[in-house]
């Protein structure tokens, strides 16, 4: 959900609080790995590749 999306100020300072975790937590790992992360769907291709080795394409068939 995204930080507008939430119905109360409460729900909105939680987004805002995991959203900057999130960007921590990526610099962090990009540090350790020594390169960017991939972002958006190269990033869903990655994750679902890491698993079991087979693109998300290839699951749904």
């Amino acid at each position: 959900m995204g930080i507008e999306q939430a119905p109360t100020e409460k729900g909105r300072e939680a987004a805002r609080g995991l959203k900057q975790s999130t960007r921590k937590e990526e610099k962090k790992v990009e540090a350790q790995k020594g390169s960017d992360l991939a972002k958006g769907a190269d990033r869903f291709e990655e994750r679902s590749k890491s698993s079991d080795g087979k693109s998300a394409g290839t699951k749904q068939k």
